[in-house]
């Protein structure tokens, strides 16, 4: 009787492994895309994810298949009745939609490709959110070609909108993020700010978090062109000291409402240069003096300035160089990632086991600050 049940379980499991194959394989002739995953949609794996900007197309200079899982091109921007800008101005295309539509933009044939829709007025992003499902719907119908044409296998979504929001604007943002997720066939990315978590922003990350599969922590610009004092453009710490958040900080406040295999730790390929008053580290800068600089160019600088050295600073984790401009008699600071740096946010990442990395963006580094992902990937 024994021999008799064991048969009878072994036929029974072999019946339901032949009928499951059978089962994939007709699914594979209707669609072969239905269980095809795309890296961003295997759980085990690392995403790293390069930001492309229409403005660097042509100009990056790398083989970033060796780095990347993922690029995301930099992109088009949402309209506030949800239609895609094709147009700024009567007769001028929209720069983002002209160098997709004129194939300056050709997906990466080793990484996955994903399109990113951008909005950064508030105007724009009130008008957006006021009728969430009809403008979700707008926009949907306008991308679903386009991510099909080009074989986009995630949709990024960067609405970015410093202002405090009223809860009911909260409320209508997290409706428009549903609404577009059950009306997309792809994974849903959306970019955030690390005081999103902090402040009453219009993203509520704890409440939006069921309706998007990742999302990328832009834990950057904590210095910026216009601040009043110079410093690191991603610490990772110095929290209470140095600033008032820094990059692992904001990590921890994530992980208190958001699954760690969903966070994207965002890092940044640049840093800025201010003039200031004084040669010491974070001196008051000059009002109006802020640029942005490049890893690349910081390179290329302290490789032609043979008096120009780098220094670490501690909490930050970051580098930073001073020297005196002999011209106009000011003296400068640049502060900057670079391979270290990086590291440094790897090391993070790995701690806190998050869903991988996100740089903003490619044709700001220089040669070797992509070098440690290598090791990551």
């Amino acid at each position: 009787m024994k021999i008799k049940s064991i048969l009878v379980f072994f036929f029974v499991t072999i019946l339901g492994f032949t009928f499951t194959l059978l089962l994939l394989n007709y699914l594979v002739d209707k669609n072969p895309k239905s269980i095809i995953l795309s890296p961003l949609q295997k759980q085990n794996k690392q995403h790293i994810i390069g930001f492309l900007p229409y403005w660097f197309i042509g100009k990056t200079d790398k083989d970033y298949s060796q780095y990347l899982t993922n690029i995301t091109y930099f992109g088009l921007t949402v309209e506030g009745d949800g239609k895609i800008q094709k147009y700024t101005n009567p007769g001028e295309a929209e720069p983002g939609w002209q160098a997709l539509n004129s194939g300056k933009f050709t997906p990466s044939k080793n990484l996955q490709n994903s399109l990113l829709i951008f909005s950064g007025d508030p105007d724009t992003i009130n008008e957006l959110v006021s009728e969430p499902a009809s403008h979700a719907a707008t926009l949907v119908s306008q991308i679903n070609p386009i991510m099909e044409q080009y074989g986009f296998t995630d949709l990024n979504l960067d609405i970015e909108n410093v202002l405090y929001a009223s809860e009911s604007a909260r409320l209508h943002f997290t409706a428009f993020i549903k609404e577009v997720k059950s009306r997309i066939n792809t994974t849903l990315t959306i970019d955030a700010s690390p005081t999103d978590l902090i402040k009453s922003r219009l993203i509520n990350l704890e409440a939006v978090e069921p309706y998007v599969d990742y999302i990328v922590l832009m834990t950057y610009d904590y210095h910026y062109p216009g601040s009043q004092v110079s410093g690191a453009v991603a610490p990772v710490g110095g929290v209470g000291i140095d600033s008032e958040f820094d990059v692992e900080t904001g990590i921890q406040k994530a992980l208190e409402v958001l699954p760690k295999n969903k966070i994207i730790l965002g890092i940044p390929l640049y840093g800025y240069e201010w003039e200031t008053l004084t040669d010491y580290p974070r001196s008051a800068t000059l009002p109006g003096s802020g640029i942005t600089a490049s890893n690349k160019r910081v390179e290329e600088f302290l490789a032609s300035c043979a008096s120009c050295s780098a220094q670490i600073e501690a909490n930050s984790q970051e580098s930073y160089l001073i020297y005196y401009d002999q011209e106009y008699k000011t003296y400068h600071q640049i502060f900057y990632p670079d391979a270290q740096a990086v590291q440094e946010k790897i090391d993070l990442v790995k701690k806190y086991k998050l869903g991988g990395m996100a740089f903003w963006a490619l044709g700001y580094e220089g040669q070797t600050i992509l070098e440690p992902v290598k090791t990551y990937k």
